[in-house]
């Protein structure tokens, strides 16, 4: 039987990597996301590996001091929202938590929570 995680439920991407970069978990999203790098062949692989600098080495200096890091990038017309928390455990396992969305999916529910 397949176990559900609240992951699967979001309509956002949901990546979560082990403390070393291993990625280990990708919801459907994450999944369709990123399908043209390998989509589920990505599960087992380094986060790290797929960044160009300088962006691997910051992620790798979060990951090491477990600092969260938000921000926000425009790609055409589209805004999108990005958080990535390190730190954070699955189980016994210290994940680093990557969640993508679009702007105008978060605003809403942002706006409700004032």
């Amino acid at each position: 039987m397949k176990k559900y995680f609240w992951e699967d439920e979001l309509n956002m991407a949901v990546t979560l990597c082990a403390a070393d970069g291993e990625i280990i978990y990708m919801n459907k999203t994450s999944l369709d996301l990123f399908e043209d790098d390998g989509g589920e062949k990505l599960i087992g692989a380094n986060v790290l590996d797929c960044h160009p600098e300088p962006s691997r080495t910051m992620l790798e200096r979060m990951i090491n001091e477990e600092k969260e890091h938000v921000y926000t990038i425009e790609k055409g017309d589209k805004k999108k929202i990005i958080c990535q928390k390190p730190g954070m455990k699955r189980g016994n396992i210290p994940v680093l938590l990557r969640f993508l969305s679009n702007c105008l999916q978060i605003c809403p529910i942002i706006k409700r929570v004032k």
